[in-house]
């Protein structure tokens, strides 16, 4: 049985809390961006995810497991036929969390919660971890210089204590 999330809920009761989650995201894929407090973007962020990782499979069974959150049959189709098919190549990251000014009346923290609109470039992301690869590579020869020296200096050393052993 998985253990509940800490703290106080969304909601009064934990069906309550889903109800909450199910109308957020719903919400978030007819609109693309919606603004709600930062404690209910956070708690949807991966329920929006997991909707769209299923929806981009496509089949029967991950619109019924998608229908079982999102009850709105419009919503779902939406999420089938347009918004899955913008993710395909993207392993994962199809929302993003913007803190945003505090809400007038009660001063509590607010965020707006968005469907990434960029497309995803593969390519991107091959580069970036070049980048990443070339950065350790230079630290690590950075470092290796330093190492070298004192393995050469050693390795004379004990060349010059070879050399007069043979010598005497």
């Amino acid at each position: 049985m998985p253990a509940p999330s800490k703290g106080a809920r969304l909601g009064g009761s934990p069906a309550h809390e889903r109800m909450i989650l199910a109308n957020l995201a719903t919400e978030l894929f007819r609109h693309k961006s919606i603004t709600t407090t930062e404690s209910r973007a956070k708690r949807l962020r991966p329920v929006a995810e997991r909707l769209v990782s299923q929806a981009k499979k496509g089949d029967l069974s991950s619109r019924r497991r998608v229908l079982r959150t999102v009850r709105d049959k419009g919503v779902v189709y939406s999420l089938f036929e347009e918004i899955a098919p913008t993710f395909s190549e993207r392993p994962g990251g199809y929302t993003r969390i913007v803190k945003i000014a505090p809400r007038k009346g009660d001063n509590a923290p607010m965020a707006v919660i968005e469907l990434v609109q960029e497309a995803y470039s593969p390519k991107q992301a091959v580069v970036k971890e070049a980048e990443g690869a070339a950065k350790n590579a230079a630290k690590a020869d950075d470092a290796k210089p330093a190492d070298e020296t004192t393995d050469e200096a050693t390795s004379a050393e004990e060349t010059k204590d070879d050399a007069e052993t043979t010598e005497s």
